[in-house]
């Protein structure tokens, strides 16, 4: 399994953008966790998500009706968006 990349943006399977601000480690169990956030405007005004790293690398069903960009991962990392969003 690839490792996620601090300061980098990645597509959802859903269509929105989100850029990593770090990997925190969960106390008891030292699992890995995304620190991330949206780059779009949310109204519930959530900005910041956390999600163990193995479930944001992980792989989606591209026939799932909710996968618009066909991805077959979770999250995937934009090679082409190379902006520093800190």
């Amino acid at each position: 399994m690839n490792e996620v990349r601090i300061g980098r943006v990645y597509r959802h399977f859903k269509g929105n953008y989100y850029f990593v601000e770090n990997i925190a480690y969960d106390s008891e169990t030292q699992e890995r966790m995304v620190v991330y956030k949206p780059l779009y405007p949310r109204e519930d005004n959530r900005q910041i998500w956390v999600r163990p790293e193995s479930m944001f690398l992980s792989e989606v069903s591209i026939d799932r009706p909710d996968n618009i960009t066909k991805q077959s991962q979770r999250f995937k990392l934009c090679e082409e968006i190379e902006k520093n969003y800190l």
